[in-house]
Order: structure tokens, then C-alpha cells, then sequence
């Protein structure tokens, strides 16, 4: 990173830093073209590892690029604030993000799937122990990010 001066290593804050995200951005590599989706996701650290967790239907580009491999870029960010100046180039603006690289994997079963949710649930819409009928889960695709790299700046 090079403006050191803003970079976050402390685990605390860079996991309240992803609490405050509503969006994940995924980056996918198509045959040399950049393919992004923003997704909303859940967020979990088991064993001292970073996983983020999505849902989209069982069907399309994003799911065809995950089993051509899996690797990702991802970003999210919070807290945007523009600051005015009296001239175009005094303008900045106050931000948190967060990015990295990571692997992604489909969730195969009924039980991956149901925690994954759970994950996602929990982190957009504040809800604990939601339940999943089998049919909404034979419908869903839900996956997952581990995380591989990450780095997170912020800016006041």
C-alpha cells in the first residue's frame, strides 16, 4: 500500500470496518475481460481465516467463472464523505475500504448452505436463526470467499 499513513492492520477494526459494509464487489477474470458483481454478503472468521458468503440464483455467468477456477478480486467500502474546497484540486473525500483476493467455492450441502445464509442474514438484516425450507435451498446457490490477501485504508 502505498499511503501507509492510512493503512489498517488491526484485526478489531478492520472486521468493524466490514461490519459497516452493505456491499461486496467480486472481480472475475473472463478470458482476459474483467467481469464485477456486487453482491450482499454475510461475513464470518473461523480459525483465524476471513470467509465472506453470497446467494445468487443457480445459473449464470458469475456461477460459470467460479467453476472455471474460483480466484477473485473483492472490494467493499463505507463511511464515503465528500469534502469541498474552494478549488478542484483541494476536493478529497473521507472513505473506509477494504480489499483483497481470495477462492471462491459453491456450497454443496444442505447444512454449507444453511450456515452460509445464516451468515448473510445476519449480516444484512440483523436476524438470528432464520430457517431455510428444502426448497429454498435446492433453489439457492449460496458460496463462499475465503479470504487469501487483504489490505484496508482509511481516510478522514
Amino acid at each position: 500500500m502505498r499511503r501507509k499513513d492510512r493503512e489498517i492492520t488491526d484485526d478489531l477494526q478492520i472486521d468493524e470496518i466490514i461490519s459497516r459494509c452493505d456491499c461486496c464487489r467480486l472481480g472475475f477474470n473472463d478470458n482476459g475481460e474483467i467481469y464485477i458483481v456486487p453482491l450482499s454478503f454475510g461475513y464470518e472468521k473461523q480459525d483465524g481465516k476471513r470467509y465472506f458468503y453470497f446467494h445468487s440464483a443457480a445459473e449464470g455467468r458469475k456461477l460459470d467463472l467460479i467453476s472455471r477456477g474460483g480466484c477473485v478480486g473483492f472490494e467493499l467500502d463505507c463511511g464515503y464523505q465528500l469534502h469541498m474546497a474552494d478549488s478542484p484540486c483541494g476536493y478529497s473525500a473521507a472513505f473506509s475500504s477494504v480489499i483483497g483476493t481470495g477462492r471462491v467455492e459453491i456450497l454443496a450441502s444442505a447444512a454449507e448452505k444453511t450456515a452460509g445464509l445464516q451468515s448473510l442474514m445476519r449480516h444484512t438484516a440483523g436476524l438470528e436463526d432464520c430457517s431455510f425450507s428444502p426448497e429454498m435451498l435446492e433453489q439457492v446457490c449460496a458460496f463462499r470467499l475465503e479470504v487469501t490477501q487483504l489490505s484496508c485504508k482509511v481516510h478522514l
